[in-house]
């Protein structure tokens, strides 16, 4: 699977394309307003905490992401994205636990 896949859920394919068109405002389109993100423990909750992160940690970093696979999680609103991320900061594999709400990302945990 590569991160043009098409099957992948819209606001998941917002992410993946707006973090590696290094596209901030879109990236934070795919979240709720209460959007909640765990990166190994740091905690950010709502777009403003979350463009922060994005600065410092993802398309700050000129991140990319090449999507590895899909899973379902532990409920019908829960998917595993797997994926392999490169850039000036993190570079290996990773697994976002995300929760969808209304189709938005409400929560992502990173692992």
């Amino acid at each position: 699977m590569s991160d043009s896949t098409p099957d992948l859920p819209p606001a998941l394919r917002t992410l993946v394309d707006a973090t590696n068109a290094g596209d901030s405002a879109r990236f934070l389109t795919a979240f709720t307003d209460d959007g909640f993100l765990d990166d190994w423990g740091r905690q950010f909750r709502g777009h403003d905490e979350l463009a922060s992160w994005d600065r410092t940690d993802n398309i700050g970093k000129r991140s990319r992401f090449d999507v590895t696979g899909l899973r379902d999680g532990a409920s019908a609103d829960e998917v595993l994205l797997d994926l392999t991320v490169s850039g000036d900061g993190y570079n290996g594999p990773a697994t976002f636990t995300i929760l969808l709400r209304d189709g938005l990302i409400a929560s992502l945990v990173i692992s």
